[in-house]
């Protein structure tokens, strides 16, 4: 009976000493992300109240820097190369700062996102970009600080600051033109030679259609043949030696044998030379 008293004892401390109370951050985390034509943007921040308190010139001086949000730095996050208010951006995450004045907001896109607040020492070699947000004062206050994306269209959008009475906002242009172009392009350029590969290695594999399977895998190797692919012509091999095409098959496995001589792949070496042993080419 001692033993299981002192045994209740134990768990009891044990989840005494690890529990944690829970309550509501006094400046929740959000996470937004969000297609831009055909670019990812995802935006984090935390996000302050006014509480009855004056924010620009005040809470939130003019003229200094601030992180545009509580807590860990905000940051947002483009999958494509970006162009904010005629400022090239690359692909990549970057930390949002912000000077707020009477008549313009400066914005900072700051290579660092490691930051808890504003850097301890500001380096002006981190700023990426540095752009003028126009301000428009809103009808009435809006209590929690928002970051949002608006004006969305197919080749842009624009990041938007709100808090109190105050509206803010940064253009920024994705290249959707561009992309598409390229796909376009691509698609209407007909199957690569990767195309033509993997479907004959799916017929080859299925045992379906091995003369389609050779016309494919000859179209993968001819479209090739200025920088060779010893895993092609080791395709290659097999499938003409399993349509019963042996004097070809012989013929691709010493050209792959080659080229994964040159490139010193003991493993395709290897194959080939099986292969060329079974079928009576070495």
């Amino acid at each position: 009976m001692k033993k299981l008293v002192l045994f209740a004892f134990a768990l009891t401390l044990m989840f005494t000493v690890n529990a944690q109370l829970e309550t509501p951050q006094p400046s929740p985390f959000t996470k937004i992300e969000q297609k831009v034509g055909l670019t990812d943007v995802t935006l984090e921040y935390s996000r302050p109240s006014m509480k009855g308190r004056k924010i620009f010139g005040d809470l939130v001086p003019y003229g200094k820097v601030w992180r545009a949000g509580a807590n860990k730095n905000t940051i947002v996050t483009f999958s494509d190369n970006v162009s904010v208010e005629g400022e090239t951006l690359k692909a990549g995450s970057y930390a949002v700062f912000v000077s707020p004045n009477k008549d313009s907001w400066t914005v900072f896109f700051y290579t660092d996102t490691n930051n808890w607040g504003t850097p301890a020492e500001w380096d002006d070699s981190k700023v990426a970009a540095k752009v003028t947000a126009k301000i428009y004062e809103m009808p009435m206050d809006v209590e929690t600080w928002t970051i949002g994306f608006d004006d969305l269209t197919n080749n842009s959008a624009s990041i938007g600051f709100i808090w109190e009475k105050t509206y803010a906002a940064v253009k920024f242009k994705v290249p959707t033109e561009e992309k598409v172009t390229a796909s376009i392009n691509n698609i209407m350029s007909g199957p690569s030679a990767n195309d033509y590969y993997l479907a004959a290695d799916y017929n080859l594999s299925e045992g379906k259609d091995l003369d389609q399977a050779m016309k494919w895998i000859d179209k993968a190797v001819e479209m090739t043949k200025n920088k060779p692919r010893f895993w092609y012509l080791r395709k290659q091999s097999l499938i003409h030696a399993a349509n019963g095409d042996k004097k070809g098959a012989i013929a691709a496995a010493k050209k792959s044998l080659e080229g994964a001589k040159e490139a010193g792949n003991d493993d395709y070496v290897k194959m080939n030379k099986d292969s060329l042993k079974e079928w009576g080419a070495m």
